[in-house]
């Protein structure tokens, strides 16, 4: 562990060993060791705390609604303008305020009860999709409001995703994070496979305005789940405010605590060098075209949401490991050799299943990556860093497609996407090696 770290965070830390997840009589420790095919079956302790239970079960609906109206509005943009560069243009839109508030919203999350601000944001959302019916079913046809309510929707979900998830820290103990995390990461992980089949299947039979509709419902589920959630205040009797000075206080903490930078570039790694995603549509036409483009161009981009709903409904192989920095270390190598070997495979049914090896590290990453940021930080702190996490995670594929797509122009997309893939371990090794704070680093 890193040598830096606050005694703070280790306090913090105590506690939410002994005291227990707040609202909630769930057992912190001593529960029997699962025998047979349960040792390998997702690890479901977290359910059994009804704060947690209600958030998660929200996440459930939200997850395959969300990705609805993800599907909708593209669809409506190009259906009005059939120009692929304003679908494009429209995804930048929601991109930069996402990125603002999620940072701001970090800061907020630290200085308000997160539940008032779980509340205010998923209402927020729902009036969102709500507007996006209106203009739908109105025959508006203006892509500048569709951009405009957008933009609104990501500023939203930016200040309430922080929030989100460092709540978790505060419903269930600490050595159960990381199976709450893979509750968490199984259900969205579904809804990005669910969600965009439905709405294919929906879109001809009922149309977009009622995708619209159907989300907004979805999100009153959410705001009830959230409604019922005990108070989470802030823990610090200080009173403070959100503003640029609290956003650059968590940079500083991060600079500090060599286990949260770490994290943090390990992600960077494994998606900016690793995700192959902009060159699905090349390697389908001209690589796999004689399975047909349409059914690779398909496979391609389900193969790694396969792979990591697999990893999470196995999880129980893997979430109550201690170590928490090497299962880190260990899945993005795991990340990178799969993405070499799926540029590699000619065969598409070969290349889909090391994309699927991809999602399940991607899914264990994502598990202790996440249980590291909630344990490693102090309650004040963890609405930064789970702030700083939504605008990685959003960013780092943004800025892979356009390195694989320059990297695959230039020396064609299997040797991008294979090059990419023995790089991502190069560097983790090399950052592993030189830097032992994620290597200690267990609870």
């Amino acid at each position: 562990m890193d040598t830096s770290e606050s005694s703070s965070t280790q306090a913090d830390r105590s506690e939410s060993r002994t005291r227990g997840p707040s609202g909630t009589d769930a057992p912190t420790a001593g529960d029997p060791p699962r025998r047979g095919w349960r040792r390998w079956a997702m690890d479901t302790r977290p359910l059994r705390i009804p704060a947690y239970r209600r958030l998660w079960s929200s996440t459930i609906v939200t997850a395959v609604g969300s990705q609805l109206t993800a599907v909708a509005v593209p669809k409506q943009i190009y259906d009005i303008t059939h120009s692929s560069a304003w679908v494009g243009y429209a995804s930048l839109a929601g991109l930069v305020p996402m990125v603002a508030f999620a940072l701001w919203g970090g800061a907020v999350a630290d200085t308000v009860d997160r539940r008032k601000l779980l509340l205010v944001t998923n209402v927020g959302i729902a009036v969102t999709s709500l507007l996006f019916w209106a203009q739908a079913v109105t025959g508006l046809d203006s892509v500048v409001v569709l951009m405009v309510l957008l933009a609104l929707q990501q500023a939203f979900f930016g200040l309430n995703s922080p929030a989100r998830t460092a709540s978790i820290a505060r419903l269930v103990p600490a050595e159960q994070l990381p199976a709450a995390n893979a509750l968490g990461s199984t259900v969205m992980q579904t809804g990005l496979v669910a969600g965009p089949l439905l709405a294919g299947v929906l879109i001809p039979v009922i149309g977009l305005p009622e995708l619209y509709l159907i989300d907004a419902l979805a999100l009153c589920v959410t705001v009830w789940a959230v409604f019922r959630l005990p108070a989470l205040p802030p823990l610090g009797a200080t009173a403070r405010r959100a503003g640029l000075r609290e956003i650059a206080a968590g940079f500083q903490y991060i600079s500090r605590h060599k286990v949260l930078l770490l994290s943090f570039l390990a992600d960077i790694v494994a998606m900016v060098f690793g995700m192959p995603r902009a060159l699905f549509p090349e390697l389908a036409a001209h690589t796999y075209g004689s399975y047909g483009e349409g059914l690779a161009l398909g496979v391609l981009f389900a193969g790694i949401p396969v792979g990591a709903v697999l990893g999470g409904l196995f999880s129980g192989v893997f979430s109550r490991a201690r170590r928490h920095g090497w299962m880190v270390i260990g899945a993005v190598v795991a990340w990178g050799l799969a993405v070499a070997g799926f540029g590699l495979s000619a065969n598409l049914w070969v290349a889909v299943a090391f994309l699927a090896v991809a999602g399940v590290a991607d899914m264990v990453s994502m598990v202790f990556r996440g249980a590291i940021l909630l344990s490693a930080a102090t309650d004040e702190m963890r609405g930064r860093m789970q702030g700083v996490f939504t605008v990685v995670v959003a960013g780092g594929p943004r800025l892979a497609d356009v390195l694989h797509g320059t990297a695959g122009s230039a020396f064609g997309p299997r040797a991008a996407v294979a090059g990419g893939g023995v790089l991502v371990v190069v560097v983790m090794l090399a950052l592993a090696a030189t830097v032992p704070a994620l290597r200690r680093y267990r609870i």
